[in-house]
């Protein structure tokens, strides 16, 4: 079984003055990668897109349990990938993943992207 070393990223909303925002805090995890597929979804694009279709392991910490309903992608692989389904089985949580995530991220990544 192949190791890895991947981040978790976690997003909540947070009120101030009646404004919601969501806020994004990202935690290194190790674990086992349980299943490495992808696959190109052909549909009626002119690019197609890459889906992976992987299952992950990670040795998760009372925050990650304490979090797992914020829990939104894994970033892996070079990239982060939208969590499509979480199992706990403590003291592990396994992660299935999927098509690229593209929901908030972190603030300073953002600055980082949009300075150049």
């Amino acid at each position: 079984m192949a190791k890895f070393v991947g981040t978790l990223g976690f997003v909540t909303v947070q009120e101030s003055d009646g404004i919601a925002e969501e806020v994004v805090t990202e935690v290194t995890y190790t674990g086992d990668i349980l299943r490495n597929s992808r696959r190109w979804d052909d549909s009626q694009k002119v690019i197609s897109d890459l889906n992976i279709e992987n299952r992950f392991s990670i040795i998760a910490d009372s925050f990650a349990i304490d979090n797992t309903p914020n829990i939104r992608y894994l970033t892996v692989f070079g990239a982060r990938w939208k969590i499509t389904s979480i199992e706990i089985q403590r003291p592990r949580i396994i992660l299935s993943v999927s098509g690229i995530y593209n929901g908030p991220i972190p603030i300073e990544e953002e600055e980082e992207v949009e300075g150049g």
